[in-house]
């Protein structure tokens, strides 16, 4: 996430919490993405510090766990920015230009000057932050999906460059048979599954097969993870997009909930605030006076209740809407209750980190450390294989 402002209900539903659960289930990697806040905010950079400092905390009280995910902040791992510069090397500059948010960014802030190389690159950026990684899966809503097919290309194009390697197919067979036992009869047989039939999930399971065998040196485990799909060494593999459930979060005015549209709840907002808000929030425009029918379909406040209520309540909000039986403030009454409850309870998982500053600043020390041990490996790889290293 970028730190540009506080983190609101939206980022919430939309990405946090959905990290907050992926965290039990795979190895993850989260960061406060301050160079790419530069993209567009290159000109106040004097909050950045502060910023930053605010969104590890929001993560915190969210329930992202230092113990089990690694946290840290993008420059902290210079390797982001080599592998970027590397990549821009072989990305084309049409590549850039056709990215869907390169045009609708320009549009949405026009009042920025946006002709600079790190708007147009940031997708390569993008690209960077996850290809350093390797990562099999790239959790994300169907309106980023384009991002992670973009890295994909890109790592398809590196991929053919410098993946190609003098009797790879005869290094490559050898190496099969390193791998030991029924192992060796697994991989060909998952091989010929996602060769014939195109089968990710025995894509999936052979990659989990080579990459967790102790047995095979670096080059072979990279020469093996290439012949599951062709005939390079697959230096940088392709992930695959993680479709993550995205709610709509409606805004205060009824739009979706955007810092830019100054519409937002605060994830840890004053509980007094929070309510005032949520009670002066926009509902169905035909609702001009209580006895009014109204159509829940098209009231933002019934989006809230998707998220928030029960069956049940769902039920009971819908129907005194559209017979007009309960009137707009009854109907928010438990989305008041259950929202104020929320941000109360991230307050106070937030206490014991506001007041402990240090804490975080060697949480993020410690998780960039992790996160570079990973990153350098990749980049030894990646070196070699432009010949920019000679040992």
């Amino acid at each position: 996430m970028r730190p540009t402002g506080q983190v609101h209900l939206g980022n919430y539903h939309g990405a946090l919490r959905n990290w907050v659960d992926l965290q039990y289930q795979y190895e993850c990697y989260f960061f406060v993405a301050d160079w790419h806040a530069l993209t567009t905010g290159y000109d106040a950079t004097a909050d950045l510090p502060e910023l930053i400092q605010e969104m590890v905390v929001d993560w915190l009280a969210a329930g992202l766990n230092p113990s089990v995910a690694t946290l840290f902040v993008q420059s902290h791992v210079p390797e982001h920015a080599e592998l970027h510069l590397l990549l821009s090397m072989i990305t084309p500059l049409s590549w850039l230009e056709r990215v869907p948010s390169y045009k609708d960014q320009q549009e949405q802030l026009r009042e920025k000057d946006l002709a600079t190389y790190g708007f147009l690159g940031y997708p390569l950026l993008q690209t960077a932050d996850v290809l350093i990684y390797r990562p099999s899966f790239v959790p994300v809503g169907e309106d980023q999906a384009a991002h992670v097919e973009f890295a994909r290309e890109v790592a398809r194009r590196f991929n053919h460059l410098y993946g190609q390697e003098p009797e790879f197919e005869a290094k490559a067979e050898r190496a099969v048979k390193e791998l030991g036992g029924r192992n060796i009869t697994l991989y060909r047989q998952l091989r010929k599954q996602f060769q014939e039939k195109g089968d990710v999930a025995a894509l999936e399971r052979a990659r989990t097969l080579v990459s967790g065998n102790t047995r095979i040196t670096v080059a072979d485990r990279d020469r093996l993870l290439g012949y599951l799909e062709g005939s390079t060494v697959s230096i940088l593999p392709e992930p695959q997009v993680l479709l993550t459930a995205t709610p709509k979060v409606p805004g205060l005015d009824g739009r979706k909930m955007s810092k830019s549209y100054n519409n937002t709840i605060g994830l840890r907002e004053d509980p007094a605030s929070v309510a005032r808000k949520l009670k002066g929030m926009q509902t169905d425009p035909a609702r001009v006076r209580r006895s009014d029918p109204g159509d829940p379909d098209k009231c933002p406040v019934f989006d809230l209740h998707r998220i928030y209520s029960d069956e049940a309540t769902r039920n009971w909000a819908a129907a005194g809407c559209r017979s007009a039986g309960i009137g707009c403030l009854e109907c928010k009454q438990p989305l008041i209750d259950k929202i104020v409850a929320e941000v109360t309870a991230m307050r106070e998982r937030a206490r014991d980190y506001q007041d402990n500053p240090e804490l975080i600043k060697n949480l993020l020390a410690e998780g960039a450390e992790k996160a570079r041990e990973s990153a350098r490996h990749t980049l030894d790889d990646v070196r070699r294989s432009m010949h920019l290293r000679t040992e």
